[in-house]
């Protein structure tokens, strides 16, 4: 991919007159010297040999060291067309992933031209530590006029990037045009934002780069006008979609301050239609795809809009046909209905937004949130420099509670007189963003305006309030909180004791509410009967916010155990989706409590969990011991007494937990006065003396077939480890094959 880039920006460059080239190694092993140097002009005055990969230790990256011997010993052999070998310098690209673009290509042979350029350079990422990064102009490009480069950004299941595909076959297949596609998102799936890059056009593609300048650009998520800076890649002239709830008459006064000075400033194209009223109305439920993709074709002028609409009916009978007529009818619908309710926006001549762009993440975040995450958060990733990455590679937990990402469109809203409080709407949330506390009704009297509460429905707590809350921004809509509720109204049919309302018009309420409910002290978990789900909802999650799929099945059964032993827990975590929600960056789900405990997280592999979860729970058995031998050993000097409080101390109980805890705290305040080895020594497992919870998290597909042997045993064995088999019903990150417990 990265010979293609090069290619097209040697082609740009040698039409504007420089005397640039390019050789493509096809085949790398074995690597024949001969045909190498014969491809190699005479007058060649400088190499640049580019490797994507780095070999730590040794002297040059592999093709450097093919290239550069090659040269040497052809020319020391006479074999070569020169007799005084060229220049040969060495550059590292498309590292981690990076994009490799022409605008990199040319800082490549820029440096090349120096009278004293860098070797063992790297292009594409910001090194501010050694220094080693080439500058390149983002603004460079080779982009051919007469292709169409458009930019369609989605909801991850709203059928966007489906809907791209069947537009590049259509294109590709049906036309004379050449078509490409690139799609990119991240591990939310569901929940990501996706964006497709399509290039069109009547000459073949070398860009294997992503779009930077774009002549269409369509947004189909209202919400992610406020979080990603999308025309900031539109070029004059260029049009822009947009998905609003919003009529052409109302919308400008709902677009963001920066939004609305690019389409006046680039004289940009704005069309907006509700698709997700069409979609409704159609019988496509929240599927847009098929509505965007109309519009798409009905006002880029890609192909004739008949021909377009023809095409997309074809397609949709080839994709959909085998669903049954009654889609592919529900489709067409949606194709006409699209276009009625197509409409372009007279642009206003000034800006008059009250509010502009959000932060990426909220002020109160802590420094490495906003420095290093809050830029890959709203997609800018690329540009962190070196010196901001964590210098060991480590990433803080309990950071998801900053992305913020509003993308549910209808979020629950709590009825305090309907309300049982049985806890059930909690028990099933999927990403913990529906919790409750009792507490004192005394912290009422700096309660936002709309902050609700109720008198508690405890024995136990008969004087407090209760109050459910919901996290408006963190919410993904999935209303499996209404599905369980089993309170229903008496004179409205339909209502229950929590209820979906439309996000946007109550978010900034809602959000001043959560705010206010964090400040509530959390409940004492001594005071709590832990086998009852009524008291379980009280029960802090330490699992919040993943990047799971709206509605998932599985974290509802993480998010319970982490409220039931996350502040001791250490888990092995099989690699799949659990895996992936659980440990994808830039945040982390996983979080701690008011004292700073929470689950310690470990990825293993998709075969070993079991294995690896038993490793972790013999090393803490062996650092268990080896405290209660140093505690012996040491009685004299810390006291016989807490010594054998802390040996044989029942901790089946919070409160027996909670008072190991203390001793624990006594014994780092004793050992701090002694200087000798073991008392050093002692003073680092000691937390090991407080009862830890060991568990192996992971699919079905890890502990019913590859992992099962592993499983077995550790089961057999009789270890303290407890398995949570998660039923992913397929092997969900391949593809979808059925596992044996399918």
């Amino acid at each position: 991919s990265g010979a293609e880039v090069a290619h097209e920006t040697v082609e740009y460059l040698n039409a504007r007159g420089e005397k640039v080239g390019i050789i493509k190694v096809r085949l790398f092993r074995p690597f024949s010297m001969e045909h190498f140097v014969a491809a190699l002009p005479a007058t060649v005055k400088t190499l640049t040999v580019l490797d994507r990969t780095k070999e730590p230790g040794a002297l040059g990256d592999p093709l450097y060291l093919d290239v550069m011997t090659a040269v040497q010993e052809a020319t020391a052999a006479g074999k070569a067309p020169f007799q005084k070998a060229p220049r040969i310098l060495a550059g590292r690209y498309g590292l981690s992933s990076k994009d490799f673009t022409p605008a990199m290509v040319k800082a490549v042979f820029d440096n090349a031209a120096s009278a004293t350029p860098k070797n063992h350079f790297t292009v594409g990422i910001h090194d501010d530590v050694t220094h080693t990064s080439l500058d390149y102009d983002p603004e460079f490009s080779t982009e051919d006029p007469q292709t169409v480069r458009a930019l369609f950004y989605g909801l991850g299941s709203d059928g966007t990037v489906g809907a791209n595909k069947n537009s590049i076959k259509i294109i590709g297949e049906d036309t004379d045009n050449y078509a490409q596609g690139y799609f990119v998102y991240d591990s939310k799936k569901a929940g990501a934002v996706t964006i497709s890059h399509l290039r069109f056009g009547p000459k073949p593609i070398r860009s294997s780069y992503l779009i930077s300048k774009a002549s269409f650009v369509a947004c189909h998520q209202f919400s992610f006008l406020e979080r990603f800076d999308m025309l900031k890649a539109a070029t004059p002239g260029a049009t822009f979609l947009l998905n609003s709830i919003y009529g052409p008459d109302e919308v400008w006064d709902h677009l963001p301050r920066r939004v609305q000075q690019q389409i006046i400033d680039k004289k940009l194209k704005f069309y907006v239609i509700d698709a997700y009223d069409v979609a409704k109305k159609t019988g496509m439920g929240v599927r847009i795809n098929t509505i965007m993709q109309t519009c798409f074709f009905a006002i880029s002028g890609v192909l004739p809009k008949d021909e377009a609409i023809a095409a997309i009916k074809k397609a949709i009978e080839k994709t959909y046909g085998k669903r049954g007529e009654a889609v592919v009818k529900k489709n067409f619908a949606a194709v006409d209905a699209a276009l009625d309710h197509l409409h372009e926006v007279k642009v206003p001549s000034q800006v008059t937004s009250t509010f502009d762009i959000r932060r990426p993440v909220p002020e109160a975040a802590p420094e490495f949130v906003q420095k290093t995450l809050a830029p890959i958060i709203a997609g800018e990733g690329d540009s962190v420099p070196v010196s901001l990455m964590p210098k060991d590679g480590t990433f803080p937990t309990a950071t998801s509670q900053w992305e913020k990402r509003n993308i549910a469109l209808e979020i629950p809203v709590w009825d305090e007189q309907l309300c049982i409080q049985c806890g059930k709407c909690i028990l099933v949330c999927p990403h913990a963003v529906i919790r409750a506390k009792v507490y004192d009704p005394a912290l009422l009297a700096d309660a936002p305006p709309t902050f609700k509460s109720a008198p508690a429905r405890w024995k136990e707590f008969k004087d407090k309030k209760y109050t459910l809350q919901v996290a408006p921004e963190d919410c993904t809509g999935c209303a499996l909180c209404v599905e369980v509720c089993p309170v229903k109204s008496k004179t409205e049919v339909k209502r229950k004791a929590i209820n979906m309302a439309p996000q946007p018009p109550i978010r900034e309420q809602e959000r001043v509410n959560w705010e206010f409910f964090l400040k509530i002290p959390d409940n004492d978990r001594t005071s709590l009967n832990l086998s009852q789900v009524k008291d379980n909802q009280l029960l802090r999650p330490l699992f919040e916010f993943s990047g799971a799929c709206a509605g998932c099945g599985e974290t509802p059964y993480i998010e319970l155990m982490t409220r039931l032993f996350g502040d001791r827990a250490v888990i092995g975590n099989a690699t799949g989706c659990s895996s992936i929600y659980g440990g994808n960056l830039p945040t982390t789900p996983y979080c701690v409590d008011r004292n700073g405990r929470g689950p310690a997280w470990n990825n293993s592999l998709f075969e070993d969990c079991a294995e690896f979860t038993m490793g972790i729970r013999l090393a803490i058995d062996a650092q268990n011991k080896l405290a209660k031998d140093l505690l012996r050993k040491l009685s004299a000097q810390i006291g016989d007494e807490l010594v054998s409080a802390l040996i044989h101390a029942d901790q089946s109980t919070e409160t027996g937990l909670a008072a190991q805890r203390e001793r624990v705290r006594l014994l780092l305040q004793k050992l701090n006065g002694l200087k000798s080895p073991e008392a050093r020594t002692l003073a680092a497992v000691a937390d090991m003396l407080v009862k830890k919870s060991v568990w192996g998290f992971g699919g079905d597909g890890w502990a019913y077939d590859i992992g099962y042997g592993g499983l077995d045993h550790v089961l057999a064995s009789g270890a303290n480890v407890n398995l949570l088999v998660l039923d992913t019903e397929v092997y969900s990150n391949t593809g979808g094959q059925m596992s044996k417990a399918t």
